[in-house]
């Protein structure tokens, strides 16, 4: 999708994930090796009582299945920024799913703009576990400037 083609408000629905045990241990002993990530006996004394998927998994994990909606297609030139605010823990097992909005068009030039996504991210309880605000930049339709 063109940039011109984009409207502010526009959304889609971000299909479920499973935070999977197995998964979340792989990579935080590659990627965030912390005990509360990785270490079930450290984490059962900590204030969430067991261990808690590494945030950046969890955010990647829904941003895989975002990627899934491909909102613009070849059109999409390059990520600019990305900024994420982890409000709740996210356990193994859970199921987290998403929205995501439209929130800012910004046109660069003739040939391209930058489009702010904002991504809600869910657990299966309806808890709101993490925010992500990012920004891509995206080609305009140059036959309709």
């Amino acid at each position: 999708m063109f940039f011109d083609d984009i409207k502010l408000g526009m959304c889609v629905d971000i299909e479920p994930t499973i935070i999977k045990k197995e998964k979340m241990i792989a990579f935080a002993l590659d990627y965030d090796n912390i005990p509360l990530h990785t270490d079930e006996e450290y984490a059962k004394n900590t204030p969430f009582g067991q261990l808690i998927a590494p945030g950046v998994m969890s955010f990647m994990s829904v941003w895989n299945k975002y990627l899934e909606v491909d909102f613009f297609g070849a059109e999409l030139l390059a990520g600019k920024s990305t900024k994420i605010e982890w409000l709740k823990p996210v356990f193994a097992n859970d199921i987290l799913t998403g929205k995501a909005t439209i929130t800012n068009l910004v046109k660069r030039n003739e040939k391209n703009g930058i489009v702010e996504v904002s991504i809600d991210v869910y657990n299966q309880n309806g808890d709101l576990v993490l925010k992500d605000v990012t920004e891509a930049i995206v080609k305009c339709n140059i036959q309709n400037t």
